[in-house]
């Protein structure tokens, strides 16, 4: 009898042994998922990646492209006038420079956030006229939309080409 190929699998990452401070909590587990969602859509195959899996148009690209724009929008202060457009990729975006620009954002994020010292704070981002939320409630936001985002990632992923794990 043939052997039926398995699904590649990841092996999984487990929760992330954090600091003791709120801070370091809330980033520790931000990073984790950020990396998580990453991976996932890291080395996907193309069209699959940006086709629609679901009714609602959901596709594996269009979840990191949005997630790179929440990043900039919440700890960069970047404006986004018509948040659905940012769920799909440019057609000429590979998944290469799509995860490039997620990492790059990240890390301008990051750089953003080790300014803060105080997670009661507004976050100190250039948007005039808008009040910046606290510091803690951005982060909490970020990993509440991330591991939203990496959970429909996670599915999307394994429809795309049987790859599961973190």
């Amino acid at each position: 009898m043939p052997s039926t190929p398995r699904p590649a699998s990841r092996r999984d990452t487990p929760p992330p042994r954090t600091g003791s401070s709120e801070a370091e909590t809330l980033r520790g587990f931000l990073d984790y998922l950020r990396d998580s969602i990453a991976a996932k859509v890291d080395g996907a195959p193309e069209p699959r990646v940006r086709t629609a899996a679901v009714p609602s148009g959901t596709n594996l690209l269009g979840l990191l492209n949005h997630l790179t724009h929440v990043e900039r929008a919440v700890f960069l202060g970047a404006e986004v006038r018509d948040w659905p457009a940012t769920f799909r990729a440019a057609p000429d975006d590979t998944v290469a420079e799509v995860v490039a620009r997620y990492r790059e954002t990240v890390e301008h994020a990051n750089r953003a956030l080790d300014t803060c010292a105080d997670l009661g704070a507004p976050l100190p981002r250039p948007r005039p006229g808008r009040p910046a939320p606290s510091v803690r409630w951005a982060l909490t936001h970020l990993i509440e939309e991330t591991g939203r985002h990496a959970g429909h990632a996670d599915i999307l992923r394994e429809l795309i080409d049987g790859t599961t794990g973190r």
